[in-house]
């Protein structure tokens, strides 16, 4: 199989790292980050601009009708500069679920206006007890002229931004069914909705979500009533694809700023590169992130597989490699820089915090591999 860019990807790419290298650097970075909204504004509508917040929707909503491997190909060079910006929660996660369970109404209102700039979506599925059990829903969605929602949601990417929010609530069944669970589309605005904003271990923006008899019509629902449970399957697999390739771009960058700072430290008269056991862990590092390269073009190939079992199969390996490739990288290029790699001030202990964020992002390795395991067991 070809896995060369083609020639448009090619263009993309260089689009992208070109307005990145005039938008980021780690200075630039901070400077968004105290921002109110926590990250840059101006940068969100360059992504516009360059048609990247429409990049996976059809043409005929606004997009470009990208595939998902020009959705991972930008979450790489995002990866390198450590992007702020809501596009992974907006674009990546609740444009996915309404691309998947939206009906063609919803579409027009919703994918024109991500892809214009003027519209942020969240995601909102995870609750503080369900770990990262998908079927573990107590917010509930009860029949009151349309639907009245309660509940709360946990770590909403960029929630506090949102315009609106998809939310998931059960409709139907007990806890832990997985029939039953319904997606909604709520105005981040609807009277009982709060939102307590906070910055991530990552420098990204996060809050938890609570609803309180929110009122929402049927017009509000995304897809069938209680047939909630396979696309918020799709969207976190959607998620863990486009992360993979954000921590290739993060792997990418920590290596060359560990390979340049160990030509240029010098200790005990020369520069440490020239050592052989530090020689050894730079190859190990550039191993292990083409390794994790391979399982984040796995991940991609993936998400149109039709087969539900070989595409969660794939997720779940994919998700392993590369989050135990990006640890392996990121502890090593903090190991190597020394004391400096933990400071605030230098660039690569973020990169190391976004990496692990990452790795625990849907499901640590640990439960993924539990799961692998059930295959075999």
């Amino acid at each position: 199989m070809d896995f060369e860019p083609s020639d448009d990807q090619r263009l993309l790419v260089e689009s992208v790292t070109r307005m990145l290298r005039d938008t980021y650097d780690f200075t630039r970075r901070k400077s968004y980050m105290a921002l109110p909204e926590g990250y840059s504004p101006a940068v969100w509508s360059q992504f516009a601009e360059l048609g990247l917040l429409g990049l996976p929707f059809a043409e005929e909503y606004g997009g470009f009708g990208g595939s998902a491997q020009e959705v991972m190909l930008v979450m790489q060079a995002f990866g390198r500069v450590l992007v702020l910006e809501p596009y992974f929660p907006t674009v990546v996660l609740g444009g996915a679920a309404v691309n998947l369970a939206g009906s063609a109404a919803q579409k027009q209102a919703i994918l024109p206006a991500i892809a214009e700039g003027g519209l942020k979506l969240a995601f909102a599925h995870s609750e503080r007890q369900a770990r990262y059990d998908l079927t573990d829903v107590v917010t509930t969605a009860k029949r009151g002229g349309g639907w009245v929602l309660d509940g709360s949601k946990t770590v909403v990417s960029h929630g506090e931004a949102a315009d609106k929010i998809v939310v998931s609530a059960r409709t139907g069944g007990e806890r832990y069914d997985e029939d039953g669970i319904t997606l909604f589309l709520v105005d981040a605005g609807a009277s009982g909705v709060a939102r307590r904003g906070y910055v991530s271990r990552d420098d990204t923006r996060a809050a938890d979500i609570s609803l309180s008899n929110v009122s929402v019509s049927d017009a509000d629902v995304l897809g069938e009533v209680g047939g909630g449970l396979p696309i918020i399957r799709r969207v976190i697999e959607a998620g863990i694809a486009a992360t993979a390739g954000e921590t290739v771009g993060a792997m990418e960058a920590m290596n060359e700023m560990t390979l340049e700072y160990a030509k240029t430290r010098v200790q005990f008269g020369q520069p440490i590169g020239s050592y052989q056991v530090v020689q050894h862990r730079l190859a190990d590092m550039f191993m292990a992130q083409e390794q994790g390269r391979s399982m984040a073009m796995l991940a991609t190939m993936s998400i149109d597989n039709p087969d539900d079992g070989a595409r969660a199969h794939d997720i779940a390996l994919a998700k392993v490699g590369v989050g135990q490739a990006g640890r392996y990288v990121s502890q090593s290029a903090v190991q190597v820089h020394g004391g400096i790699g933990m400071t605030e001030e230098y660039a690569v202990g973020h990169y190391f915090r976004r990496c692990m964020v990452i790795e625990r992002l849907f499901g640590d390795p640990a439960y993924y591999l539990a799961r692998l395991a059930a295959e075999v067991g």
